[in-house]
């Protein structure tokens, strides 16, 4: 008993499969939510393709979802302080897709 008074609680273990560890290539992600989820299409486009290939999807609550978005603001200005600024093409009409040719999507 006394002996696990000593002891440090261990961090989250988290198992990375090597097919999953190798990761895929995205150069577009398409969100939709609904009122209890948010999807994210990660999808690959690249010249000669007709559509974006859907590749990876992610389905969150919004609670995480708003993690995501923390964690990633966090992220990018630690990558920014280390590399410099990310910067952006020049302003431009937001880049949008409609999934699956839903036009109510």
């Amino acid at each position: 008993m006394e002996e696990n008074k000593n002891q440090q609680p261990q961090g989250l273990q988290i198992e990375l499969k090597p097919e999953i560890g190798v990761g895929v290539y995205a150069n577009l992600a398409l969100i939709t939510h609904s009122s209890s989820d948010f999807i994210l299409d990660f999808t690959c486009m690249l010249p000669g393709m007709q559509q974006p290939q859907v590749r990876s999807r992610v389905v969150m609550a919004p609670e995480h979802a708003k993690r995501l978005l923390m964690a990633l603001n966090d992220n990018i200005q630690k990558y920014e302080q280390n590399f410099g600024k990310i910067n952006l093409p020049e302003a431009q009409q937001p880049r949008t897709a409609t999934p699956f040719n839903n036009p109510e999507a």
